[in-house]
């Protein structure tokens, strides 16, 4: 099948090339724009209390709505505000309200904090009709400018935070976060393949490519995001960037290894890329659908944001595979060996005398290399228990001298944590309408709960059915104090104090991080067993054996709570964060369990060929090491390198996925495939592959067993070639 595919692409590559540019040309003119949000509750499903109360205040309260922004006023000496301050105060209130500015619909001066350190107004905007609305965005820019002109040559400060201007303030910092992100990527992409290859022209190569058919995953993902009423998290153009040159640089990596082994061999250009996409194209295949079955697994969430990811990145894969199966070798056919320009290293064959080293050592004493490496991850695993997930999204997500973010602060001066999102609490009857008596009652009992600040006054419906109550906690609404408040007490009390024909719902943003935990957990015990099932079919499949598949994903699993345990380890207890974000086990899971199976597969299948050349358990382990511990080496170091560039991007979010992705695939490359692996195959001998007879020679399997041999190219080869590996550089 691959070897076809080689020969159809080698011998007809303009019309390869020009196959992609229309299939390009088409989806983008096509595709509707690709948006993102940042509103959490867009993800939750409807049977959730938090997305319950928010569904009944819309019905019962449609012009009613939380301050979209808040300026925060103090004395520029950090002194309490005087009368005359206060009056000043008022007196902006008035000038912005007179300014008529665009989608300002309301302002509103609260009186002074009682330690008299802060004065805030409330800012009312336009309601955002879809996720690409700016306007609100638009309006906090417009406020911001007429504010700084107001306080100008006063002993005021001023500032707007509250949930638009943080949102603002954090697409700002996504937007250069993104920009470093590209340009460090691209730039590591870059050198290292220069270094590998010493040829521009290679280096230049997955850029190229890549960067072609960005636009062609972007409207694919679009079009399926429409088509399925999917919501994408503002996030996702971050990953889609380092998961499309990260995974598309691997995949391009193993082929031109192979590619220069063919030629080394002594086949003419044509023939070695024939041959090249003969043999690595299983492997790549295999270890892209590992990945893609990872991905889509996420279908089975229940949280919206996880549905949308994982098809969106498993587009992006599909497209990286597709790529390298047919466009860079079609590009590469018409370079022939001017690709590896100007260098001559291509026609020597090297030594390779570290890994050589290494894999001779592995295959005298596997088991010492089994113990050292995994012990390691069992170390680094163990640190994993004190994984605590953390909700502040907000701040963890823009620089702290943002605006948003330096008035956040200066608002808890004064104010309750829980100001700028206060819980709402809602009260409906079931017939008829709530009386006085009844609003009294169950302020009183709201009031009385622990870790509640205050509580406003009921605000009731037109039809007196429903009341929302404003409740304040003590704490801030992302922090886990906040979040146990909603879960027990404040929950546990509104339910137990509703009046018999009544209804009682706990709404706002930390009930909804509430209930996003609950759904994670859930997630947890249905989504990551489905996906482990899957790769281990694909696993038995490529491999032909029943016992490889267990061990291969115990490995990954290793990997992956050593992944989470190295991140605890930094963030948690050398840097003192409170917590990792709430999402990075799941991000984890998609790159960490997925891309180690990728390289567990190029390491296995190295080792089936090596044993399928008659060499005993031992010495395939010790040639396995030699020959593919470069390839995966080289595409380790890729991979996590353009991961960890998302480190650059200024905020704590993308520094963890950054970091703990970057850690996970080092993991996964250098501990799990180039040495736990090959030492429990060593190990396992010929049981590795029970019950087939995946490294038996050909003279060893008798025709008629079910065990087909695979022909390097087109079946004209007498050994049996598996796909994946590499060579020594």
């Amino acid at each position: 099948m691959f070897a076809r595919l080689g020969r159809l692409v080698v011998h007809h590559p303009w019309k390869v090339i020009g196959l992609w540019l229309l299939v390009i040309v088409a989806v983008v003119a096509s595709a509707p724009k690709l948006t993102s949000t940042t509103d959490q509750s867009e993800f939750l499903p409807s049977h959730y209390e938090s997305i319950q109360a928010m569904e009944l205040q819309q019905k019962a309260f449609p012009q009613s709505a939380a301050p979209a922004a808040i300026i925060v006023f103090g004395r520029a000496d950090g002194a309490p505000l005087t009368e005359g301050d206060s009056a000043a105060i008022a007196a902006v209130g008035e000038q912005l309200t007179a300014a008529n500015l665009e989608d300002v619909i309301g302002l509103q001066t609260v009186p002074p904090s009682e330690n008299k350190l802060i004065q805030i107004i409330a800012v009312q905007l336009t309601k955002m009709t879809n996720q690409g609305d700016t306007r609100q965005g638009d309006a906090v820019e417009a406020l911001r400018t007429a504010l700084k002109r107001q306080v100008e040559g006063t002993d005021l400060k001023a500032g707007i935070t509250g949930q638009a201007a943080q949102m603002l303030d954090q697409q700002e910092s996504s937007a250069k976060g993104m920009a470093i992100i590209g340009v460090a990527t691209i730039v590591l992409i870059l050198v290292l393949l220069l270094v590998i290859f010493r040829s521009p022209v290679i280096a230049l190569l997955p850029i190229v490519t890549i960067g072609a058919v960005s636009s062609l995953v972007g409207g694919l993902i679009a079009m399926v995001a429409r088509a399925f009423d999917l919501q994408l998290d503002s996030s996702v153009n971050s990953i889609l960037l380092v998961v499309l040159f990260g995974v598309g640089t691997d995949y391009i990596l193993f082929l031109m290894f192979r590619y220069r082994e063919r030629l080394r061999a002594g086949e003419d250009p044509k023939t070695a890329m024939v041959g090249a996409v003969a043999r690595v194209g299983e492997a790549i295949t295999s270890a892209a659908g590992a990945v893609i079955i990872a991905f889509t697994a996420l279908t089975l969430s229940t949280l919206g944001m996880f549905r949308a990811l994982g098809p969106a990145l498993a587009i992006a894969v599909a497209v990286a595979l597709m790529a390298g199966l047919t466009l860079v070798p079609a590009v590469v056919s018409l370079l022939g060996t001017k690709v590896f320009w100007p260098s001559k290293a291509w026609k020597q064959e090297p030594t390779g005398a570290r890994f050589a080293a290494l894999g001779a050592a592995l295959g005298r004493r596997p088991g010492a290399f089994a113990v050292v490496s995994g012990g390691l991850l069992v170390a680094l695993g163990v640190l994993a228990f004190g994984f605590n997930p953390t909700f502040d999204l907000t701040s963890g997500s823009t620089s702290d001298v943002s605006e948003s973010v330096v008035y956040n602060k200066e608002l808890l001066r004064g104010m309750p944590a829980g100001a700028t999102q206060p819980s709402e609490v809602l009260l409906r009857a079931d017939g008829g309408v709530l009386t006085v008596d009844q609003l009294a009652h169950f302020h009183t009992a709201l009031d009385q709960v622990s870790g509640v600040g205050r509580v406003g006054e009921p605000k009731l419906s037109d039809d007196k059915a429903t009341a929302e109550f404003q409740v304040t906690l003590d704490s801030a609404p992302e922090s886990d104090v906040a979040l146990a408040t909603v879960r027990g007490p404040l929950r546990d009390a509104a339910h137990a104090a509703a009046p018999a024909g009544t209804t009682a719902a706990v709404g706002g943003m930390t009930a909804v991080f509430v209930d996003f935990q609950d759904a994670m957990n859930h997630d947890y015990a249905v989504v990551f067993p489905v996906a482990a099932i899957l790769i281990m079919i694909v696993l038995a499949l490529l491999l032909r054996s029943l016992v490889a598949p267990w061990y291969l994903m115990a490995s990954v699993f290793l990997g992956f709570a050593a992944t989470l345990g190295a991140a605890v380890l930094v963030f948690q207890r050398i840097q003192g964060d409170s917590g990792l974000i709430f999402t990075l086990p799941v991000i984890m899971y998609l790159f960490v369990v997925a891309l180690g199976t990728d390289y567990n597969i190029l390491m296995v299948a190295r080792l089936r060929e090596e044993a399928r050349e008659g060499r005993d358990p031992r010495e395939a382990a010790a040639l396995g090491l030699r020959h593919t511990g470069p390839t995966v080496a080289a595409a380790g170091v890729i991979l996590a390198g353009t991961f960890a560039s998302m480190m650059l991007a200024g905020n704590n979010v993308l520094s963890q996925m950054g970091f703990a992705i970057s850690v996970g695939i080092g993991v996964a490359a250098f501990v799990m495939a180039m040495f736990f692996t090959p030492a429990l195959t060593a190990l396992l001998g010929h049981r590795a592959w029970w019950p087939g007879h995946g490294d038996r020679t050909a003279q060893e399997v008798k025709p008629g067993n079910g065990d087909s041999l695979r022909a390097g190219s087109g079946g004209t080869e007498a050994r049996p070639v598996a796909p994946g590996g590499g060579e020594s550089r």
